[in-house]
This record gives C-alpha cells, sequence and structure tokens, in this order.
C-alpha cells in the first residue's frame, strides 16, 4: 500500500501518545519534561482542530508511521496568519518520505486555510535531519536561541526557521 497522508482522529490518540512519549523521554525535540497521557493528547488535538488548524496522520500499509499538525505561533491576535508546525516520524521510519509527505500535506493545508508563514522551532541544531526537511520545503534560518531550554542535564539551543505561505506578505489579510 502507498504512503497515506490524513486528517488524525481520536482513533488515532494512541499512536500519537505513544511516539509523543518517546520524544518526551528520549529526546529534545520537545522541551517538556513529563509524558502526557492518552487523555491529554486528545485534549491537545481536539483544541488544535476546534481552533482550525490542520493536524494530519501519515500510515504506510496500513501502520501509523507518524503525525503533523500546525498551531498558534503565539496567542496574541496580530500573529493569527502566522503558524507554529510540529512533524513527528516513527522511529526507524526516518528517510523514507514520511516527514516529506507529512509536510507537503500540511504545508498545503495551512495555505488552504489562508495561513501567511510558518515558524519552525527545532530542538538543537544536531537535529539535521530536521533542519533538511525544513530546508527541502523552502524554509530558512532566521536565528538560533543559545542555551534557552534545559533538558536532559544539559542547556539546548533552539533552532528557528521560517517559511512564507501563500501570498506571505505581499497582500493584507482577507480579514482585514
Amino acid at each position: 500500500m502507498p504512503l497515506i497522508v490524513r486528517d488524525a482522529t481520536p482513533a488515532d490518540v494512541p499512536a500519537i501518545t505513544a511516539l509523543y512519549a518517546d520524544e518526551v523521554r528520549l529526546h529534545v525535540n520537545t522541551y517538556e519534561y513529563d509524558v502526557p497521557d492518552a487523555d491529554e493528547m486528545a485534549l491537545r488535538m481536539r483544541s488544535v482542530l476546534d481552533a482550525g488548524y490542520p493536524y494530519l496522520v501519515a500510515e504506510l500499509d496500513g501502520e501509523f508511521v507518524g503525525y503533523a499538525y500546525a498551531s498558534s505561533y503565539r496567542a496574541r491576535t496580530g500573529y493569527r496568519k502566522t503558524v507554529e508546525n510540529s512533524v513527528y516520524v516513527v522511529p526507524g521510519r526516518q528517510g523514507q518520505g514520511i516527514g516529506a509527505a507529512l509536510m507537503r500535506a500540511l504545508i498545503h493545508a495551512c495555505e488552504a486555510r489562508g495561513y501567511r508563514q510558518m515558524i519552525a522551532v527545532i530542538g538543537e541544531p544536531t537535529n539535521t535531519a530536521s533542519i533538511r526537511l525544513h530546508e527541502k520545503f523552502g524554509f530558512v534560518l532566521v536565528g538560533v536561541f543559545r542555551g534557552i531550554a534545559w533538558k536532559h542535564d544539559r542547556w539546548l539551543d533552539t533552532v528557528q526557521m521560517q517559511r512564507t505561505l501563500g501570498d506571505g506578505t505581499a497582500t493584507p489579510p482577507q480579514d482585514e
């Protein structure tokens, strides 16, 4: 079966929870310390969807292999046309085009909703796979925040990348 990217549903929450739990426990792609349970992850998904943002899942041969979503970059009204992305791929499945398929679909879904900028907040400059994925889709480095987070007994830098969506800053938003 081909790789399928589709809208996430509540039935995906257990797989999403398991993947995110590994990220929290083992890696620095999130600076969260405590692993959220399935109820919390379902609440987070519902919050993203209720706010009108896309939340996607990738399946390969009928098996969950990753997820992606966009959410508010910042809460203030002036940022309403800017989103932050998140893309997670199951360990052992990286490098198979799953992250790219999720990113492509996420960008398309955000442009269809009228968003103008997408921000990537990447935990650690050593996460070259994520940086390369974002570069592949036109993201550019806008900065590195040095030592702004503490996890796994060390200070962490955070990479910030940005990509224009749709008309970007060429025209005012439709809701002006």
